[in-house]
């Protein structure tokens, strides 16, 4: 990648903030170096590190990463015999602690979080060494007593020493103040002394260590301690040395474990850089695009990621598929060269393993190169233009042009004759389309508005410009080139009419032309986007009126059922107390039946027929009597029936006469006569349309639903009424396309099937079907 265009881009400042975001030396130094791959595969999986971590943030839990050093430096010098001091020693004792942690916290974590698992598997916890060293040295980098026996000796007699130094300079404050200049004790060389009064020199005796500026006052130590500050000095020396030979102990400890200590924090680097990139992305309301090397971007409300989010304004943008150039036009300060400078910033994002700033499904595309000419950069120094340092950066990019290239030209052949320039411009154009490569590119030049309309792989666009309020409204139109408002403008800013109808004549008649046609393109894009938004409108007014239709309806039935239930009971319970009684009475006749001479086989016959009395009730609606004047309904083959004398239900085969008909019960064939025949529903209508055509409607159903780039909750509301559409279509499953992104669509998706009662299953789709960005669903 041309190094050039990282800062034609301001490539350098996302790494400034990338930088900001990382917790640690370590991370910052990778954030710092980081640079756009060209490998298809090492782009996903850094997406995917960068999607892992954005997970766990979304999760509103932060990484351990604090107390962790750079400490390659001190674990190089260790190695090569080099002791380190106390505070080198802590900080390795803190970064093994704080390695720990980051492995505990991410071992804790219940989601699927295979690359970070992965990494803290390879941290290797060295207890014993952190242990040794925190056993040695505090938190403030000094030397604790307990680091060994010798040295717990030596600090006790260094103790001793001072204790006694301080009781006899302390004879002197009191016993001969008068010999001395101030009443104090204090240290020159490391060593006791007392300031004495240079008139006194002879009388207090000693060794002279220094003096007063003036000469008055001379600080002495007295004979009667000498000895006492020799010892301390010794007991200071050998502590020294103490100190020293545990720190050379632990830099050798430190040194055995290299290995080990360098694959943590590369690991924790590693770490602090993924969560440093997902934070960037979080700031940056970014979503993770997926990865294609075959020149398709496709961004939906992307923005510039170096512009203030409340200051932005959000675009659509493709290009690869159906076209692979786009062709800008517009007025100045319109967004042209904010827009070209977005795409090409998006990309060096996405190829650098960054989250970039638009909506889920976003999908970019690997560039071996990403070139730009944007800008002036008219050379004084080389004696160049503005016309001539252009085109020598033309010249560049068009020797190394080729399929795997995305190409920004800004203002192409602006500086120069518009004529030639608008030529050389097409020309140029031409030229790198050839080549395959994608290709963006920003002009004023009217010939270059119809030139999308003559390649098929090219196609216009203009940013929008508000005559009203005179101001750009940097919203992208695809497929419509910008027209110029000059009159309009003019107008608008009070230029008499008169000089604007002349200035109209002097205009050619194929510009004319041109301007019409922008224009009118230009309102009925207006016009289709009102019907839009009035067609929506209408769309969710109707979907919340379907709403309360089938809230009411499932109310309603819901009631009914309940009234059955009540109704059924109630019949039930008079049926059961009659049934009593008969029996009762049927009991005390059958006693009697020695004296009436009555079979048994009619005392059970007749105990059948009050069995059967009991009428067959329906929890779903109450039998029907049929009034004897009540007419009877015609049959016709296929109509389902009740047998009334058998209490079966069959089918009609045929008429026979008038009031007779065969029916078809179970396994039988009879011919029953029409009174003993009740219909139960009519033979259903076969419906002529095709599957995916929604019952008593035009409208038609896809057996699969596309989210991508949708907002979340539209997406639910648009998968709550395709599920109704589908259930009415009578498929049997259908699959809903949401997109790998950051997963919440495809939670939110599979939350609603979960809850909706003529869903059985769903899961996701197979590899053939679109894997984790599709989840398919069963219903009953």
């Amino acid at each position: 990648m041309n190094e050039r265009i990282y800062r034609v881009l301001e490539f350098n400042k996302i790494i400034e903030q990338l930088t900001h975001q990382a917790a640690t030396e370590l991370g910052k130094d990778l954030c710092s170096q980081l640079k756009p791959s060209i490998d298809l595969n090492e782009v996903k999986e850094t997406q995917h590190e960068t999607d892992e971590a954005s997970q766990v943030l979304r999760l509103n839990k932060t990484i351990p990463l604090g107390g962790i050093f750079d400490i390659r430096a001190s674990i190089k010098r260790s190695v090569i015999g080099g002791i380190l001091n106390a505070d080198e020693c802590l900080d390795v004792a803190n970064t093994l602690y704080g390695g720990r942690q980051v492995k505990s916290f991410v071992e804790k974590l219940e989601e699927e979080l295979p690359i970070l698992k992965e990494l803290v598997q390879r941290i290797f916890p060295l207890r014993d060494l952190e242990t040794n060293i925190k056993s040695c040295i505090d938190d403030h980098g000094h030397m604790m007593d307990s680091a060994s026996v010798k040295l717990r000796s030596i600090r006790s007699s260094i103790k001793t020493y001072e204790s006694r130094l301080r009781d006899k300079l302390d004879n002197y404050t009191k016993t001969k103040s008068n010999m001395l200049s101030d009443a104090i004790i204090t240290i020159r060389n490391d060593r006791y002394v007392l300031p004495v009064k240079q008139e006194y020199r002879g009388s207090i005796g000693g060794i002279v260590h220094d003096q007063s500026a003036s000469g008055a006052t001379l600080f002495m130590e007295p004979k009667t301690v000498v000895d006492l500050n020799n010892q301390l000095q010794e007991s200071r020396a050998n502590e020294k040395q103490e100190i020293e030979r545990i720190l050379r102990e632990l830099s050798e400890y430190i040194a055995s474990n290299e290995t080990y200590i360098y694959e943590n924090i590369t690991v924790l680097a590693k770490i602090d850089f993924m969560f440093a990139r997902a934070k960037l992305g979080k700031q940056m309301k970014a979503a993770m695009p997926s990865v294609n090397d075959r020149g398709i971007i496709k961004m939906q409300q992307a923005r510039h990621p170096l512009i203030p989010l409340d200051e932005v304004v959000a675009n659509d943008v493709e290009l690869g598929e159906t076209y692979t150039s786009i062709v800008i036009t517009g007025p100045n300060t319109g967004g042209k060269t904010v827009t070209l400078k977005m795409i090409g910033l998006c990309t060096l994002m996405a190829q650098s393993g960054l989250q970039v700033p638009a909506f889920d499904g976003c999908e970019m595309s690997i560039f071996h190169n990403v070139f730009a000419d944007i800008g002036d950069e008219q050379s004084i120094e080389q004696n160049l233009s503005t016309f001539s340092s252009h085109m020598t950066n033309i010249v560049n990019i068009i020797q190394q042009v080729n399929h795997k290239s995305l190409v920004l030209f800004d203002e192409l052949g602006a500086g120069t004759d518009p004529q030639e320039g608008a030529a050389l411009a097409m020309s140029i154009l031409d030229e790198v389309v050839s080549r395959d490569a994608r290709v963006i590119a920003t002009t004023h030049y009217p010939e270059l508005k119809a030139y999308g309309y003559n390649r098929e792989q090219v196609v216009n666009a203009s940013v929008e410009f508000d005559v009203e309020t005179l101001q750009p409204t940097y919203r992208l139109l695809i497929g419509v080139p910008g027209r110029s408002n000059a009159f309009d403008i003019s107008h608008r800013l009070g230029l008499n009419d008169s000089v604007i109808r002349h200035a109209k004549s002097l205009i050619g008649v194929d510009s004319k032309s041109v301007e019409n046609m922008i224009a009118s393109l230009e309102q009925s894009r207006k016009l289709a986007e009102s019907d839009y938004q009035e067609a929506h409108q209408i769309l969710l007014e109707s979907e919340q009126l379907k709403q309360d239709i089938e809230k009411e309806w499932k109310q309603f039935k819901q009631k009914r059922e309940e009234l059955y239930k009540k109704a059924e009971e109630k019949a039930n319970k008079a049926l059961q107390k009659a049934r009593e009684e008969a029996t009762s009475i049927v009991d005390e006749i059958r006693n009697m039946k020695t004296q009436a001479n009555i079979k048994e086989h009619e005392w059970i016959e007749a105990k059948k027929m009050l069995d059967d009395a009991k009428p067959n009730l329906s929890s779903k609606q109450p039998r029907e009597d049929k009034s004897s004047s009540e007419p009877e309904t015609e049959l016709h083959p296929g109509d389902e029936i009740k047998l009334l004398s058998v209490n079966q239900k069959g089918s009609i085969l045929e008429k026979v006469t008038d009031h007779e008909y065969l029916v078809q019960v179970g396994i039988m064939k009879v011919k029953v006569k029409r009174s003993d025949l009740q219909l139960v529903s009519k033979q259903r209508q076969i419906n002529d349309k095709p599957l995916a055509t929604v019952k008593g409607s035009n409208y038609h159903v896809r057996t699969e639903l596309d989210l991508r780039g949708e907002r979340f909750e539209e997406a639910i509301l648009k998968v709550e009424k395709y599920i109704d559409d589908a259930l009415l279509a009578g498929y049997p499953r259908v699959s809903i396309i949401h997109g790998k992104g950051t997963g919440a669509l495809r939670k939110g998706v599979q939350e609603l099937a979960k809850k909706h009662p003529s869903i059985s299953t769903y899961r996701n789709g197979e590899a053939g079907e679109g894997g984790s960005g599709v989840t398919v669903l069963e219903f009953r």
